[in-house]
C-alpha cells in the first residue's frame, strides 16, 4: 500500500477500524454533542490521517461521536486558536504536530504557552526528517551541494514547508552548521513545496521521510540523507545525515493530541490509553511503518517530559541563530 493509499484509508476510517477492541465503551462519552477533531492541517497529511484515526476510534472505542474539522491558516495558528478557546469539557481535542510546541517561537502571533495553555493527552507517531534535492541539479552527495553552495549561496533555496515545522528548524540547523546562508523560501504545506522542488523553482528541501521518500521513485528529486542514527531499513540506499558529513544530524517530525486547559484529568487519561492502545495494534504498526511513520505508545507524563525537551532544543536553536518571529 502507498503513502496516497494508506491516507485514503485513514480518510474513510478504514485505518482506525484495523484496531482490536480492546479499550471498552463505558457508554456514550462526552454526552451531548459530536466531539470536534480540529486538524489545523489540510486534508491528505499525516496530520489529517492520525486525527482521522483517532476520531474514529473516539467512536468505536468510547460510543463517543467524533468529527474532524480541518481548520487552516496561519502556519497552524488558526486551528490551534479555536481550541485554546474551546471550553475544556472533552468536546474540542487538537490533532497536530511538532509545530504545536514550537509556534510561539517562530510565530509573532502565537501567544500561547504550549504547555500552560493547553492539556498534552498523547503523543501518536514519529517520522524521520530527509533531505532532497532537486532532479534539476547535478549533486549526487550532500558534500557536493555543501561545496557547491559555498561557492555560490546565491545559486540555491530551500523550501520550507510550513513555518514551525521539523523541517523548518531543520533547515535553520543546517545553515548554522555549514556556515552557509542559504535562503528559504516558505509555502503553505509540503505539496506546494514538493512541486517546486521537482520543477526546479527551488533546490534543497528537508522534511518528514514518508512525505518524500515515495517522491524519489522518477528522478524528479533525490533523497541525500535521513536525519537518523541508523539508515531505514525501508530506505536503506539513502545515507544517514551523519554519514554524509553532518555528525549527530537527528531531526524527527512528530504528531499528537492536545485538550482546552482545564480539562478533567480522566478524559485525558482515557484518550492516552486509547491512543496507547491503537498504536500497538500490529495491523495499524504495519501500515504506519510501511509509510515510515513510527508509532508512539507513552503515558501523558512521558509526552510532557518530551515536548519540554523539544521546546528546550528549538529555543536554544532559535537563540544561537538571532531567530525573529514573522
Amino acid at each position: 500500500m502507498n503513502r496516497r493509499q494508506i491516507l485514503a484509508a485513514a480518510a474513510a476510517g478504514g485505518l482506525g477500524s484495523l484496531a482490536a477492541p480492546a479499550v471498552q465503551a463505558q457508554g456514550a462519552w462526552p454526552m451531548g454533542r459530536p466531539i470536534r477533531v480540529i486538524c489545523p492541517w489540510p486534508p491528505g497529511a499525516a496530520n489529517d490521517a492520525l486525527a482521522r484515526l483517532l476520531a474514529q476510534r473516539l467512536q468505536e472505542k468510547l460510543g463517543a461521536v467524533a468529527v474532524v474539522e480541518n481548520r487552516t491558516g496561519g502556519a497552524g495558528l488558526v486551528g490551534t486558536t479555536a481550541v485554546l478557546q474551546a471550553a475544556p469539557d472533552g468536546f474540542t481535542l487538537l490533532a497536530s504536530a511538532f509545530n504545536t510546541a514550537v509556534m510561539p517561537l517562530v510565530l509573532k502571533g502565537a501567544t500561547f504557552d504550549p504547555q500552560r495553555d493547553l492539556e498534552v493527552m498523547a503523543r501518536t507517531a514519529q517520522a524521520p526528517l530527509v533531505m532532497v534535492i532537486s532532479g534539476q541539479r547535478p549533486q549526487r552527495t550532500l558534500a557536493e551541494v555543501i561545496a557547491a553552495a559555498r561557492e555560490k549561496p546565491r545559486d540555491w533555496s530551500f523550501a520550507i514547508s510550513s513555518l514551525g515545522s521539523a523541517g523548518h528548524l531543520a533547515t535553520i540547523e543546517f545553515n548554522r552548521r555549514t556556515g552557509i546562508e542559504i535562503d528559504m523560501v516558505t509555502y503553505r504545506g509540503t505539496q506546494p513545496a514538493l512541486t517546486d522542488l521537482m520543477g526546479g523553482s527551488v533546490q534543497l528541501l528537508i522534511d518528514p521521510s514518508f512525505a518524500l521518500l515515495p517522491a524519489t521513485g522518477d528522478g524528479r528529486i533525490r533523497a541525500l540523507g535521513i536525519a537518523t542514527a541508523e539508515r531505514s531499513s525501508l530506505a536503506p540506499d539513502v545515507p544517514t545525515m551523519a554519514e554524509a558529513g553532518l555528525p549527530d544530524y537527528r531531526f524527527q517530525s512528530w504528531y499528537g493530541v492536545w485538550a482546552p486547559k482545564g480539562t478533567p484529568a480522566e478524559i485525558n487519561q482515557r484518550v492516552n490509553a486509547l491512543m496507547q492502545e491503537t498504536m500497538r495494534d500490529p495491523a495499524i504498526v504495519d501500515r504506519l511503518k510501511n509509510q515510515v511513520l513510527e508509532p508512539v505508545t507513552e503515558s501523558i507524563e512521558a509526552t510532557r517530559r518530551f515536548i519540554g525537551a523539544e521546546i528546550t532544543r528549538a529555543t536554544e536553536l532559535l537563540r544561537s541563530v538571532n531567530y525573529q518571529p514573522e
